[in-house]
């Protein structure tokens, strides 16, 4: 959903076939369904929880029992929590990292091997503008978004020389289902939502033009900007106070 949906649709419009991955397999063959007669590609559901350990395993062996090369990758599953670090439980927090940061290696680790060896492939990682500074009440969600560009900087200069072409795409808040599953209140954020094309569209444009890190509006890029002119402490509190998780 959300994000995912917005680049299966995107890719198949332009012609791409499809694997799908998510956890919600009804959810994933409705859109398979679709996407099959409207743009008449082939598209594979594989169903799998990425908080699990050996999920993206599951994911590459799926492919490679079905003799597919992968030469498109979009890590763009994500899990948060909204709330004092302190509060999470420990199983929510291990599950956001094991999604948002071990799964996205791994299967980038996975995947990237066959692309070098065939010198050639893409890989987009959905990161976030809470990933360039600590967000209160979003910790271990900015952390691991921190994680993403970080891993997606280094790659995009370890693979260039490989023929591997890699981004990341730092959106600020986007309107999906995602603040109600993780217990965020949208109606309180503090800046406009973007919608899912936003992001797709900025993310293919910045792979086609071999950027390293893309901003998708221009409010994104205004307030990465703006972090330069102030303290490290008011970019955290800022951050805080647009997110609006707490009130407080």
């Amino acid at each position: 959903m959300g994000i995912g949906e917005a680049f299966a649709r995107e890719l198949g419009a332009r012609g791409h076939n499809l694997v799908l991955v998510a956890r919600s397999g009804e959810r994933l063959h409705t859109l398979a369904e679709a996407l099959r007669k409207e743009r008449g590609i082939r598209v594979e559901v594989c169903v799998v929880d990425l908080s699990y350990v050996d999920a993206p395993v599951a994911v590459y062996e799926f492919c490679s029992q079905l003799h597919i090369k992968v030469d498109f990758l979009v890590n763009c599953a994500g899990l948060s929590r909204a709330g004092y670090f302190d509060d999470i439980l420990p199983g929510k927090l291990e599950e956001i990292m094991m999604v948002n940061m071990m799964a996205m290696a791994k299967l980038t680790r996975l995947f990237a091997s066959d692309m070098v060896a065939r010198r050639q492939g893409n890989i987009i990682n959905i990161a976030s503008l809470g990933g360039l500074q600590g967000v209160p009440g979003l910790a271990i969600y900015s952390a691991s978004k921190a994680f993403v560009i970080t891993l997606a900087e280094a790659l995009y200069i370890e693979l260039k020389s490989k023929g591997i072409n890699v981004v990341v795409v730092c959106p600020g808040f986007i309107d999906t289902g995602f603040f109600e599953h993780a217990g965020h209140n949208a109606a309180k954020i503090r800046l406009p939502l973007s919608g899912t094309d936003v992001v797709v569209k900025a993310a293919i444009t910045g792979l086609a033009k071999k950027k390293i890190r893309v901003f998708p509006t221009l409010l994104d890029v205004i307030l990465v900007f703006l972090q330069r002119l102030v303290t490290r402490k008011t970019v955290v509190r800022l951050a805080g106070f647009f997110s609006a998780v707490h009130d407080d």
